[in-house]
């Protein structure tokens, strides 16, 4: 195999995890990689651990383009499982931690597995699973051994990897890797299939803009079922540098873990900035070795703030779980509460309703296409029309309302589709809405993003009960605890007569957005309200 050490550079027959894999075990086999749930894994080792998971899974059934879901937490079981899916030719389904009811049940019906992973304290996030509709087969348990939760199901604790290494399946560019389920914002959540090479693309044009070299050390708390944490694991794969994978994001704890990790790059979402300037100012924020963060969506004056209190310079940018690293300048080129341009490999237009071009300065719909192989989604999973819908007039819809200024800056606006985000966590009204409509006393119900004190938004349900029924807010919260992710339970609930419609019934958001927090609101944290997670 030929050892070309540019990994912009790599033929279309290595942007594949197996051949990045094996591109980097022959160029720096011992370099750290890797350092996960307190272990260091060489490239070599991390190598041999995924072919040998890879038998695992073989040994259990598994084949080429079967999925298999993890519902698992930042640890070294979930690299070497998901990675070995991708080694063997099979595909990963990652999911939310968080994630249980209504959500859960679509994500494992949508995607199909046979086969999940599951941390034994995630097992609670079963409950209210309807078995007989999912095609799962088994479940391995980390920590424990669960009990088998229907008949045909069965349960046992994760197997060990395979004795011997499993040879590499010949994965092309475009085969499925992972199905990432992002949040419908009219429907349930939607499975972008991500291939091989929109991980190699999403590491070099992100790697790239952060400078990352093979000295850098990488160090990341999002979580690895997200599309942030998998893109940093690519870049460090790719440039030769280390990453350091945290359990978890801690505001108290977040300085003094990039100084114990000798930290030079790391990963923010928008709402974690005004967290981390919220705390006294402590030593450590000058101790650190970061010089820059990867940082979408912070509000432009918190930018600054930032960067002159913490030294750490921060990048943002634009990307989706469907296309790649769409926008983005490096440091001497950011303007704060601007996305940035476009990286110089997507095509790029604002467009009205009717997909046509509107004048710079005109908020519209931003539209994308690659100029790569494979850099973007190969749609969504099991949902053709969504995908025609998404990728119509040959151009993939974001569904994000922006303007384009003069000089080329593209600056966010917000959602034209009806989602919330919500502390870097993408939330579907409809799916939450669909959650609370279970509960007996409940007539009707909406939820819509209203503005929160940190970036992003909060969550608020506007809730109609039924004649002769009477619920409180707590009720509600304890309803929604078993039923939907934590973050996506509302922290604003009013109780009104009745939802503004339209004349066809339609419930008209927009009004409410309008109408926002009142006297009348019951806020969860005012009240004191612990969500359980």
């Amino acid at each position: 195999m030929s050892l070309v050490h540019d990994p912009h550079h790599l033929p279309s027959s290595q942007r594949t995890l197996p051949g990045l894999l094996q591109w980097r075990a022959d160029t720096a086999p011992e370099r750290t990689l890797v350092h996960i749930s307190g272990k260091d894994f060489t490239v070599a080792q991390l190598q041999d651990a995924v072919a040998r998971r890879a038998t695992a899974l073989q040994a259990a059934g598994v084949t080429r383009g079967d999925r298999v879901a993890l519902l698992v937490g930042n640890r070294a079981e979930f690299l070497e499982v998901a990675l070995a899916c991708g080694w063997m030719g099979a595909i990963a389904v990652p999911i939310n931690t968080a994630s249980r009811g209504e959500q859960l049940q679509h994500i494992l019906n949508n995607s199909g597995a046979q086969l999940m992973v599951i941390e034994q304290a995630l097992w609670p996030s079963l409950q209210h699973l309807r078995w007989s509709e999912l095609a799962l087969e088994q479940l391995w348990v980390l920590d424990g051994e669960g009990e088998s939760p229907a008949e045909g199901v069965t349960a046992k604790a994760m197997p060990a990897p395979g004795a011997e290494p499993m040879p590499a399946y010949a994965s092309q560019p475009g085969d499925p890797l992972a199905i990432l389920y992002t949040s419908g914002t009219s429907g349930p959540s939607k499975g972008v299939v991500c291939p091989h090479a929109q991980f190699y693309w999403w590491g070099i044009f992100t790697g790239s803009k952060l400078g990352v070299t093979s000295g850098d050390v990488l160090h990341t708390t999002l979580p690895l079922f997200h599309t942030n944490a998998l893109n940093a694991m690519f870049q460090a794969m790719l440039f030769g540098a280390t990453i350091v994978v945290e359990e978890r994001f801690s505001v108290s704890q977040f300085f003094e873990r990039l100084i114990r990790h000798d930290a030079t790059i790391t990963y923010l979402l928008g709402a974690m900035v005004p967290m981390l300037l919220s705390q006294e100012i402590k030593p450590q924020e000058r101790e650190h070795k970061v010089r820059i963060a990867l940082a979408p969506g912070v509000p432009g004056d918190l930018t600054v703030q930032f960067q002159e209190r913490c030294g750490i310079g921060l990048l943002d940018g634009y990307g989706s779980t469907e296309t790649n690293h769409i926008m983005g300048n490096g440091l001497h080129e950011q303007r704060p509460g601007y996305m940035g341009k476009p990286t110089g490999r997507f095509d790029v237009m604002v467009v009205d309703e009717n997909d046509e071009p509107v004048p710079d300065g005109t908020p519209g719909e931003l539209l994308v296409r690659s100029l790569d192989p494979y850099a973007f989604s190969l749609g969504y999973f099991g949902m053709p029309e969504k995908t025609v819908e998404a990728w119509r007039n040959l151009w993939f819809h974001t569904g994000d309302r922006v303007v384009r200024e003069s000089d080329g800056y593209f600056r966010f606006l917000d959602r034209i589709k009806d989602s919330i985000r919500r502390r870097g966590e993408n939330i579907s009204s409809y799916e939450v809405e669909q959650a609370i409509l279970t509960h007996p006393a409940i007539s009707n119900v909406a939820v819509f993003a209203v503005e929160s004190e940190l970036a992003e938004d909060e969550v608020m349900a506007a809730i109609v009960l039924r004649e002769g029924h009477s619920m409180t807010p707590e009720e509600l919260m304890q309803h929604c605890e078993t039923r939907v992710t934590y973050f996506s339970i509302p922290r604003f609930v009013e109780f009104l007569d009745a939802l503004p419609t339209t004349e066809n019934g339609k419930v008209q958001k927009y009004k409410l957005r309008e109408r926002g927090v009142t006297e009348t609101t019951w806020d969860r944290e005012a009240a004191g309200y612990q969500v359980k997670r």
